[in-house]
C-alpha cells in the first residue's frame, strides 16, 4: 500500500528533473547566454557563498518572519469576523455587503493606501501580509459556521447550552475543516504577499530584497537563487498546512 504514493511522488519529480537536465545542457552547450541564464553550478556556487556569508539565512529569517506574523494577525482577525459574520444576522445585515465588495477587490491594489496610511517600512508590509490571510480565512469560517447541522443546534438547545458553548461545542468543530482550507489558503496567499511587499515597498532585508539585489547588479545566478527559494519555502509551507489539516481532521476518518 505503501508504494503508490512513493510511484506519485517519484512521477512528480520526473518534470523537474527533466527541466533541470535541459537548463544543464542547454547552458553547456551555449544555446543560451549565461548572462541571462546561468548554468546550475553557478547557482549552486551563489547559494554556498550566500549561506557561508549569512546573507541568506538573515533574508529568508526576515522574510518569514513577516509572513508568519502577518499570517498570524490576519489569521485571527478572519477567524473572529468571519465566526461574527456566521453567527449573528444583525453583523450579515451590516457588514456583509461591504466585505462582498471588498473582497472582489484586488490583493495589489491595496498597497498605494496601505502605503499612505502605514508608510513603507516593516508595519505597512504586516499589514498588506495579513490583508492577505484576512479574506480566505473570514470567508471559508463564515461558510463553515453557516454550514453548522441544524440536529447539532438543535441537541444544544435541547442541552440548554449557553452562547460560549454553541460557538466552541457545535459551530467552530462543524467549522474545522472550512477554516483550515482558509488557513490553508491564506498560508500561501501570505508568502506570495511577503515577496509582494519586498519588492514593491522599501527594500531591506529579505528573499524579495535578494533578487532585487540580484536584478540591479545583473547578477542573474543570484536572481535564480532567490527564485529558486521562493519557490522551495512556498512548497514546503503548502506542504506543512496540508499535513497539519490531516493530523487535526483524522476524527474524520
Amino acid at each position: 500500500m505503501s508504494t503508490m504514493p512513493t510511484r506519485r511522488r517519484l512521477r512528480g519529480l520526473v518534470l523537474p528533473g527533466l527541466l533541470l537536465m535541459l537548463w544543464e545542457i542547454t547552458s553547456h552547450l551555449g544555446w543560451i547566454d549565461p548572462r541571462l541564464l546561468p548554468p546550475i553550478e553557478a547557482v549552486v556556487h551563489t547559494a554556498v557563498g550566500q549561506a557561508s556569508s549569512g546573507h541568506l539565512g538573515a533574508d529568508l529569517a526576515a522574510s518569514l518572519l513577516r509572513d508568519l506574523t502577518g499570517f498570524g494577525i490576519g489569521g485571527a482577525a478572519g477567524l473572529a469576523f468571519g465566526t461574527l459574520l456566521g453567527l449573528s444576522g444583525l453583523a450579515r445585515g451590516l457588514i456583509g455587503p461591504s466585505f462582498d465588495a471588498g473582497k472582489q477587490i484586488a490583493l495589489f491594489a491595496w498597497i498605494p493606501l496601505i502605503s499612505i496610511w502605514f508608510g513603507i517600512g516593516e508595519t505597512a508590509k504586516i499589514v498588506f501580509v495579513a490583508l492577505a490571510a484576512f479574506t480566505p480565512v473570514a470567508l471559508n469560517t463564515f461558510e463553515g459556521v453557516r454550514s453548522a447541522s441544524v440536529k447539532l443546534i438543535e441537541i444544544g438547545t435541547v442541552l440548554t447550552f449557553s452562547r460560549r458553548q454553541f460557538v466552541t461545542r457545535i459551530f467552530l468543530p462543524s467549522a474545522l475543516p472550512s477554516i483550515l482550507v482558509g488557513l490553508q489558503l491564506a498560508l500561501i496567499n501570505c508568502w506570495l504577499a511577503t515577496i509582494a511587499t519586498e519588492y514593491f515597498m522599501t527594500v531591506g532585508p529579505g528573499i524579495g530584497g535578494l533578487i532585487i539585489e540580484g536584478r540591479e547588479r545583473f547578477q542573474m545566478d543570484l536572481v535564480v537563487l532567490g527564485i529558486l527559494v521562493l519557490g522551495l519555502v512556498g512548497f514546503l509551507l503548502n506542504r506543512g498546512g496540508v499535513a497539519i489539516e490531516a493530523r487535526l481532521l483524522r476524527w474524520q476518518a
